[in-house]
């Protein structure tokens, strides 16, 4: 037989131990709260939530893309602007072909020889030509557009033999 004393402490430690068993213990005697035990747990019924919580997802995903186009779109209108007056009259979807002929676009590229560098493939010497200083493959993007510009205005499509 359980004392009263017993009783707490067996209670106590079945709380301690097992929260989810003592909360659910209601019953008055130390049979009940010592039946309830891991055997008895299920796990929660989480079916009802998979529809909300893809929907969530579904919604974030969504966002997501919508924020990157938009910044996206905004990088396009700013380089438009930035280039909307190019040096002699050179258009941008020029630069863009020769610059992906070139290097794929790619405004760090370097040629196998290191003789080439940037998104247009500058060499040292023409690109000093053009006011640049430096390595061209480090220069910033907007500034290599602008000195092939440079360099498509005063001299057309001969600097890129293949390319231009």
């Amino acid at each position: 037989m359980l004392t009263k004393r017993t009783y707490i402490a067996s209670v106590l430690a079945i709380a301690i131990a097992f929260p989810a068993a003592a909360l659910a213990s209601t019953g008055d005697s130390a049979g009940t709260a010592l039946r309830i035990g891991l055997s008895d747990a299920r796990p929660a019924n989480t079916a009802s939530l998979n529809g909300p919580v893809e929907s969530f997802h579904r919604a974030i995903r969504v966002s997501v893309k919508r924020i990157r186009a938009a910044e996206r779109a905004e990088r396009r209108r700013e380089r438009r602007e930035a280039f909307s007056a190019l040096p002699g009259g050179v258009s941008l979807a020029t630069l863009e072909s020769i610059a992906l002929c070139e290097s794929g676009g790619d405004p760090t590229a370097v040629s196998s020889d290191g003789s080439y560098r940037g998104k247009y493939q500058f060499d040292f010497g023409t690109w000093a030509s053009v006011g640049g200083s430096g390595d061209p493959a480090a220069a910033p993007e907007a500034e290599q557009d602008y000195r092939a510009a440079l360099l498509y205005a005063s001299a057309g499509s001969s600097p890129w033999p293949v390319c231009g």
